[in-house]
């Protein structure tokens, strides 16, 4: 029985470029928008221009007896992902945790269109190098990451999958409301949220909190752990502040909703992806079974 070719998934986003000429119509509106503010649009389109052929000598390296596709990240939640595919994100590390809670263990490429620009933690390869990469992908040989991902599962059944990291809050800048029980141990919370991170996570907004409270979680991006962190906890008669941060790898940590409005659960800063977390709702959150395949070249 004949089997379908590999198809290499090429997922991006809009450009900056293109999300100015999407608001302003055409490009000459967009050039005045941005000169009645001393700023001009030639970096832009530049940028632009370096983008398209990025992705353009990534496609042409694709073998000839393959398929293709190009998809948008607006566009994840509609596109049928195949067991065949292999993943190419052309762009920045967050595109790689954008597509990775859509993939059943699909092998990814990361591509890097600007090094100048972008650090490349998960977008290592350079365009003109996947020809090779694709065909050992698809055969499952050459290098790869399994990396640890994050699940937070709510008491009905709502699930949400995350590379980098869960974040448990108010969806505005008051206070988020909230009974947290980690190992057994638990406590009232009034806070800016919570973060509960992966090893990959660990490099992105939890660096950023380990940074600034001096609280260090040691985490490696295939680790079956994830760290969590408290921002900013307040103390008060009904609220304590014991519980800071630190790794789990055991049972799940576990959240009660004390907000009657704007509570919300969201993954990889994809706020607009994101579950009410209302009073009285029970919410766990652990290392995922489901991982991130890292092609690494």
């Amino acid at each position: 029985m004949p089997t379908n070719p590999p198809r290499a998934v090429f997922v991006t986003r809009e450009t900056d470029y293109e999300l100015l000429l999407a608001r302003h119509a055409t490009r000459e509106q967009a050039r005045f928008f941005l000169q009645s503010r001393g700023q001009r649009i030639d970096a832009v389109e530049a940028m632009h221009i370096g983008f398209a052929e990025a992705l353009k000598t990534a496609r042409a390296s694709v073998p000839a007896d393959w398929r293709q596709a190009l998809v948008r990240r607006a566009d994840f939640d509609r596109f049928l992902f195949g067991p065949e595919d292999v993943i190419v994100a052309v762009g920045q590390d967050g595109l790689v945790a954008n597509v990775a809670k859509y993939l059943e263990g699909q092998p990814v490429l990361g591509v890097n269109p600007a090094p100048d620009r972008y650090d490349g933690v998960l977008v290592r390869i350079a365009p003109d190098r996947i020809g090779r990469l694709l065909r050992a992908a698809a055969h499952g040989d050459g290098a790869v990451e399994h990396r640890t991902m994050v699940q937070a599962v709510l008491d009905g059944g709502e699930r949400l999958l995350a590379l980098n990291e869960i974040f448990v809050g108010h969806r505005s800048h008051q206070s988020a409301r909230y009974r947290l029980t980690v190992e057994g141990v638990e406590e009232e919370h009034s806070s800016s949220g919570l973060i509960v991170a992966s090893g990959t996570g660990a490099t992105g907004w939890a660096r950023s909190i380990m940074e600034a409270t001096g609280l260090r979680v040691a985490l490696t991006p295939e680790e079956q752990a994830v760290g969590w962190f408290v921002r900013e906890p307040f103390p008060s008669i009904a609220t304590g502040t014991s519980l800071r941060g630190g790794k789990l790898a055991g049972p799940a940590l576990a959240v009660v909703s004390r907000m009657n409005e704007g509570g919300t659960i969201f993954a990889d800063g994809m706020e607009q992806d994101h579950i009410h977390f209302d009073w009285g709702r029970l919410l766990t959150v652990a290392p995922a079974a489901h991982k991130l395949t890292l092609v690494t070249g």
